[in-house]
């Protein structure tokens, strides 16, 4: 797939992004950087900074070359730079003074000659072969370690970067002690033909390099913007008042996570109005033990020994508390304050009837009738069955009688012959005369 704002072909080469930072072998996927310093005016001409940063695969190395060319070269085309022995094709991602600031905070010399040039603007020819000889970083990746573990080597190969060229091949390992690679170098040299290069990074980069998402949601720092890589340990986490759960401190390098950095020298000029000998209170029913401070409110909390209830003391009470300590007077209880909650309160929602005319009551009931129905289909035997006629013939034929034969006559008494009982209408009465009229 290619960017449709920057005009990546289908191959997934850059055809010149104006609009993203950073462009990819496989489109824009990379945080975009602003030049803020873009319409700055010189009065000298002289003055404007010519060197440029470039980005290499995929974002995940930058250097900076000199640019002596008379050509502009503006942030996200794809130019060719000095290589070793050769040529390396790279990506624009930063121009202007603020290069000049990035190389201040580098502390690289703007004129030093160690600095390389940058040759011209990338042909197709040069993005077709940096193409070809990134198709086979994989591969050759696979084979590498395949070899290192052949010869036993406490290492782990992390990434291979060839040069657009063909070249020079970059390997980044990691290692937690020093290695001797020599024999390592001689056999890569001799299976894959180019120029050996061994670099040392730490698990930080590597996760930089491999990239992903964070529990925050955005992209991790360390493949973003974030170079220099500073110590984090346990106290960082322990000043913020968070609980010490290596799964949720640690990044995806396993290491801790490096934006508990971001608001330390905050939490560190906020606790400095908070008492430092003040763990525990003396009271005359016993001790009572700080859990946590509070830098927002500049409250310190405290629980008993014989109760799970936390008390929230001011700043100015535990220092009175801790002076009556030192003097062997002990308060009979704690001066909490009350803490009123900023959040507007939740209102629970209304009932509302989505289902339209339709009441569950109704439902109820029709899913009872059918339930009703169907057990007396599977309770009846096969002669229950029949129609309604059939099922109860002398029911409806009572019904359809006139009134004499609904109440028929009772019984005579006495030895009169039971079966007249039961003849029929004519029967039961006799015929009549015949008159003579």
């Amino acid at each position: 797939m290619g960017c449709g704002s920057c005009g990546t072909n289908k191959d997934g080469a850059p055809s010149g992004c104006q609009s993203h930072g950073n462009c990819a072998s496989g489109g824009c996927n990379r945080m975009n950087v602003h030049d803020w310093l873009a319409n700055l005016p010189f009065s000298d001409p002289e003055s404007n900074c010519r060197i440029v940063e470039v980005s290499f695969n995929n974002g995940s190395r930058k250097d900076y070359f000199k640019n002596t060319t008379l050509h502009y070269y503006g942030s996200g085309e794809m130019i060719a730079v000095e290589g070793v022995n050769g040529f390396d094709v790279g990506m624009v991602n930063l121009t202007g003074e603020l290069v000049r600031l990035q190389l201040k905070k580098n502390k690289i010399d703007e004129k030093s000659p160690e600095i390389k040039k940058v040759l011209r603007r990338a042909t197709e020819q040069d993005i077709s072969k940096m193409m070809e000889s990134k198709a086979k970083e994989a591969n050759m990746l696979i084979r590498s370690r395949a070899i290192a573990r052949h010869l036993r080597l406490e290492l782990k190969m992390a990434e291979v970067e060839i040069q657009a060229d063909g070249r020079k091949a970059t390997y980044f390992y990691i290692a937690d002690d020093r290695v001797d690679f020599r024999e390592l170098i001689k056999l890569y040299a001799g299976e894959f033909k180019v120029k050996v290069e061994m670099r040392q990074i730490g698990a930080r980069q590597e996760a930089g390099k491999v990239g992903g998402i964070g529990s925050c949601g955005r992209e991790l720092c360390c493949s973003t913007w974030l170079t220099d890589f500073k110590s984090v340990n346990t106290n960082a986490a322990r000043y913020q008042n968070l609980s010490i759960n290596q799964t949720k401190l640690s990044g995806q390098c396993g290491r801790l996570k490096c934006c508990l950095n971001y608001e330390l020298d905050t939490y560190l000029d906020a606790l400095q109005f908070f008492p430092n000998d003040a763990d525990t209170l003396e009271l005359a029913r016993g001790r009572a033990f700080l859990i946590k401070k509070d830098i927002f409110k500049n409250l310190m909390w405290y629980t008993m020994a014989d109760s799970n209830k936390h008390y929230p003391l001011s700043i100015e009470s535990v220092k009175k508390i801790k002076s009556q300590n030192k003097q062997g007077i002990r308060p009979e209880e704690l001066e909490t304050v009350e803490v009123v909650s900023s959040k507007p309160k939740e209102v629970e929602p209304e009932y509302a009837d989505l289902v339209g005319q339709i009441s569950l009551k109704s439902l109820e009931k029709t899913t009872k009738k059918r339930r009703d129905k169907e057990r007396g289909h599977q309770t009846r035997g096969p002669e229950n069955n029949r129609g309604p006629q059939q099922q109860r013939p002398s029911q409806q034929n009572t019904a359809n009688r006139g009134p004499q034969q609904q109440n028929p006559r009772p019984p005579q008494q006495g030895g009169g012959n039971r079966n007249n009982n039961n003849r029929g209408p004519q029967q039961q009465r006799p015929p009549q005369k015949p008159s003579n009229n």
